[in-house]
């Protein structure tokens, strides 16, 4: 979906953090003879005490009308606030009464703040209408919380970009500033701040890949801009970011069916764009051992008011890592552009990223008949030297949006990608207590080809005091991929191997066989209608919708079609409700269900790469949010339901085996709440229950595997009071046991990490200069981390990367 949206009238207010970013009026002419009525109209307000940006950026919300403040004019102002009947202006006014700062319209409906001095160049508050409103993206979804490490306003699919105060679900969205300041190179590091998100795949391994509410996620499930398929499959760099949607729950209604049937959550890159004030940073960056590398942004707008933009992103990384014979290159280089004007919005992405990973780290598997190995006594990487993970992504989209009129947008976008993956790999699989394993080489190819398109129609309207806005959307998804590759045999005994102790064995050119040429063809397709209600002058929204999909899956092995190939429809139906108790408090609950693509039998069982037929998930939950203006908290119960799979111990047959249900509880909480402190964290529990299981029920009531019942993170920021600009920064990372497998018959320990770090800003001459440095694994504590994939499609043991010493500076000009 587009990330560029219209929103609900009584919804839409913004207060810009940059200085000249402004909102514009539409349909001024038609609305003309209501405009003193809505000027001079009074109406109750609760606005509490707070900074005053805060209370501007409440009343704004309130009032229905949209704001540009300078943030240096009211840093370090606070305010009483206000409760009672007011006017706008008188409203304002009471706000900035003793600042020493007056209010300035800058067109119908839209304002800035301006020193009181200035009076002279101000101008009276012409009499003006409160209607729909358009806003520059950057003020909408990017306007941060206090503190910077997380926005407002998320993307949400089929029901646009809403503040996290109004919409019925679940999400955290991280800024560019948080990217930034915790120094995350790749998705994994930047999503290892949110307690609901676990990575389950080495950090320096061939590929990433995460768990949300305990269900798997694929970097082929993480959406750019809200289209599907487009980002890289294997790993995704956050220097292309600008702000990382985390949506935690089932999707389909809000972003459709995902390419590999995500169910737990979803994740969506926004795309950076072109500010108002230009921008030219260089960043140095250094990663033990020996990463060295920079990257490049830069952004400008042209043209009459600033209507062109374009934004540029390029990096440049390779050196070794901690870990032995490991060697890590990637290069990225995005660009964006876009036009805005008063009705009509497009954007254009293109990029391009390489990575190169010498002796990538694999998941351990562990033998049945195997105990677990114990993680503090692996040192060294037990990867060969001369195994290898290339890969290189080609991608683009192109969005555009239009306002018909006040009350009418049609919107639409298409996306596509090649990618060419090239792995020389072995399966490590420990076959005893003394950590034994058979170097098995495997060479294995992927190409990639993706299209994807998304076009809808969003309506607001009134039917006497309830209010509408309709969302139509249709998409459709297709991705074709062949795989092939060949596999290598030692001599008998001459491939062994240890995960304490490696062994170095010759790399082998001859093939011992040859991997069938499968090609598969991905066809999903889908339509989508929601009406959200507003009722109680919005205080109460009601959230209905459906989204039909259809899932056409075929697939060859050496030109002959397989049995597994599947076409399926379903229709899903979805609702959702939040109730604005008061202006701090929203009490919010939903019920998503969904089809999603079969799973994928993983590359140990018996038929590698087997297609099964899609499933349905299901969840219900329910939540509160409570925002205090610097600090928010947020809270909710779910339960979801899905299919569970296992790869059979000893037939290594992958299919089916009863389902899991995902009972849990969440907290998050986020901002500001004293000046120069800042925090981010939470902690999720999960009752992770397996049902009508194989064999008569044998693993009935057991907790599926790779599921920890608690997972917790906490991360601190602290403004050096007597040194401005010093920030000393921590965090920490907390998860439970968890079982291997379905039986529950192997169980990993409980995991501990702690980062530490700090960072300076300061100015030499014009430059803005900001140096950081942070100590991940701090402790240099060996662990597993993750017992692999939820689904057991693909099992096996994470181990933590090694104490990493980061440092960057940064050089805005």
């Amino acid at each position: 979906m587009p990330s560029l949206t219209r929103h609900r009238p009584r919804l839409v207010s913004s207060i810009s953090y940059s200085t000249v970013c402004l909102s514009l009026m539409l349909g001024l002419g038609s609305i003309a003879p209501l405009a003193a009525h809505a000027q001079t109209a009074e109406r109750t307000y609760s606005v509490p005490s707070s900074s005053l940006g805060e209370a501007l950026s409440r009343f704004a919300s309130q009032a229905g009308v949209s704001l540009s403040v300078d943030p240096a004019l009211v840093s370090g102002r606070s305010s009483q606030g206000l409760s009672g009947t007011y006017s706008v202006d008188e409203g304002f006014a009471r706000l900035l009464q003793g600042s020493g700062l007056r209010l300035q319209p800058v067109s119908d409906s839209a304002y800035t703040i301006a020193p009181a001095a200035d009076s002279a160049d101000t101008m009276e508050i012409a009499p003006t209408a409160i209607t729909g409103v358009t806003i520059p993206s950057e003020s909408l979804e990017g306007e941060r919380y206090a503190g910077g490490q997380v926005a407002r306003r998320s993307s949400q699919g089929l029901l646009g970009s809403r503040d996290f105060m109004e919409s019925p679900l679940s999400m955290t969205t991280y800024t560019s500033e948080a990217v930034k300041n915790t120094q995350s190179r790749t998705l994994a590091d930047l999503t290892a701040s949110d307690p609901a998100v676990r990575s389950t795949n080495p950090a320096g391994g061939r590929f990433e890949q995460f768990t949300i509410r305990g269900f798997s996620l694929f970097n082929s499930d993480v959406s750019y801009g809200g289209l599907y398929g487009i980002m890289p499959t294997y790993s995704i760099d956050m220097e292309m970011a600008d702000r990382v949607d985390i949506l935690r729950g089932p999707t389909q209604l809000v972003n459709g069916i995902s390419p590999r049937g995500s169910v737990g959550g979803g994740i969506n890159v926004v795309p950076k764009r072109a500010t108002d004030k230009p921008i030219t940073e260089f960043t140095g960056t250094y990663a033990s051992d020996s990463q060295v590398g920079g990257a490049v942004d830069v952004g400008r707008r042209f043209g009459e008011d600033n209507r062109f933009g374009i934004r540029f992103n390029g990096v440049k990384q390779s050196g070794d890592t901690e870990w032995d014979h490991q060697k890590v290159n990637r290069e990225m280089a995005v660009v964006g552009l876009d036009f805005r004007d008063e009705r009509l919005r497009l954007s254009m992405d293109v990029g391009h990223t390489e990575r190169d990973t010498d002796a990538p780290q694999e998941r351990i598997l562990v033998a049945d008949t195997a105990p677990v190995p114990k993680a503090d006594d692996v040192r060294h990487n037990y990867a060969q030297s001369w195994s290898k993970a290339r890969t290189n992504d080609t991608f683009g989209a192109l969005r555009g949006e239009y306002d018909i009129d006040d009350s009418l947008m049609v919107y639409g976008a298409v996306g596509a990608r090649k990618s060419r993956h090239d792995f020389l790999r072995h399966n490590v699989t420990v076959t005893n207590a003394a950590g034994d394993f058979t170097v098995q080489p495997r060479d294995f190819t992927r190409d990639e080809d993706v299209r994807t398109v998304n076009a809808g129609v969003r309506k607001w309207f009134q039917t006497g005091s309830v209010s509408h806005e309709v969302n139509l959307a249709a998409d459709y998804f297709s991705m074709d991929f062949e795989n092939g590759g060949a596999r290598y045999q030692y001599p008998a005994g001459a491939g062994g191997s240890n995960i304490y102790n490696p062994v170095d064995r010759p790399e082998l050119t001859t093939p011992s066989r040859l991997d069938d040429k499968v090609y598969t063809e991905n066809r999903f397709s889908g339509v989508a209608l929601s009406d959200t209600l507003g009722f109680m002058e919005d205080r109460l929204l009601l959230t209905l919708g459906a989204r039909w999909q259809r899932v056409k899956v075929d697939d060859w092995k050496d030109g002959i079609k397989s049995k597994t190939a599947y076409d399926e429809e379903k229709l899903s139906p979805s609702m959702g409700v939040l109730f604005k108790a008061t202006d701090q408090l929203s009490l919010y609950a939903n019920y998503m269900e969904g089809l999603s693509q079969g799973k994928i039998s993983p590359t140990n069982s018996l038929r590698p790469d087997e297609i099964f037929p899609p499933f349905i998930s299901r969840q219900v939950e329910a939540g509160a949010k409570y925002d205090m203006g610097k600090f928010a908290v947020t809270a909710a119960v779910f339960r979801i339901k899905q299919p569970a799979y296992e790869t059979n111990p000893t037939t290594r047959e992958f299919g089916p085996n009863g389902k899991r249900v995902n009972d849990g509880v969440e907290l998050s909480v986020f901002g500001e709440p004293l000046g120069g402190f800042r925090l981010l964290g939470g902690v999720m529990y999960i009752d992770s229950n397996l049902k009508d299981t194989n064999n008569g029920g044998a693993n009935d009531g057991n907790r599926a595997p790779a599921t920890p019942k608690y997972n917790a993170n906490l991360g601190a920021e602290w403004d050096v009071p007597t040194v401005k600009g010093l920030t000393l920064t921590a965090r920490s990372m907390y998860s439970s046991s968890q079982y291997l497998d379905q039986a529950n018959t192997k169980e990993i320990d409980s995991w501990t990490r702690y980062d530490v770090g700090a960072r300076y800003a300061f100015k030499v001459d014009e430059t803005d200069v900001t140096l950081r440095g942070t100590v991940e694994n701090v402790a240099n504590s060996r662990d597993w981390i993750s017992a692999g994939a939820s689904d057991d499609s693909e099992a096996g043991l994470t181990l933590s990367a090694p104490r990493t010493f980061v440092l960057s500076a940064t050089l805005g000009f």
